[in-house]
């Protein structure tokens, strides 16, 4: 796959997880690419929150919906949804991170990959 290829799909994930997660109002949502970073877990990371458990269970279904009515593309695998506190949806290349605000502060994944470029998407309303 070429560089340019690559890049469109991660723009085009990107894309649609974002929408996906601004279905169910996922706020502070932030995008960080990873893709200079050899030693990442993937290329990107799309970080967001939801106000409750139930909200953030429900912004993860959004997800995972949303891009197999979209794009065709389910999921490798996720986990969290036990307490969801923190669920994380792995497409490979890219890993979505919902989290409850105080979760999302004590793992605190920005700090974590300050290193990478960051985008940061305003919320909706």
């Amino acid at each position: 796959m070429s560089d340019k290829t690559h890049s469109s799909i991660n723009t085009d994930i990107v894309k649609l997880v974002t929408e996906g997660i601004q279905e169910r109002k996922g706020k502070k949502i932030t995008h960080i690419d990873l893709s200079g970073i050899e030693s990442a877990a993937a290329s990107n990371f799309i970080i967001c929150e939801g106000t409750s458990t139930m909200q953030v269970s429900a912004i993860a279904d959004s997800v995972r919906e949303y891009l197999l009515k979209e794009a065709g593309i389910k999921p490798y695998n996720y986990d969290g949804y036990q307490n969801s506190q923190w669920i994380v949806i792995d497409y490979g290349h890219t890993l979505v991170h919902v989290f409850l605000p105080s979760e999302r502060m004590h793992y605190n994944l920005e700090e974590l990959w300050s290193d990478a470029p960051m985008t940061e998407i305003p919320d909706l309303d």
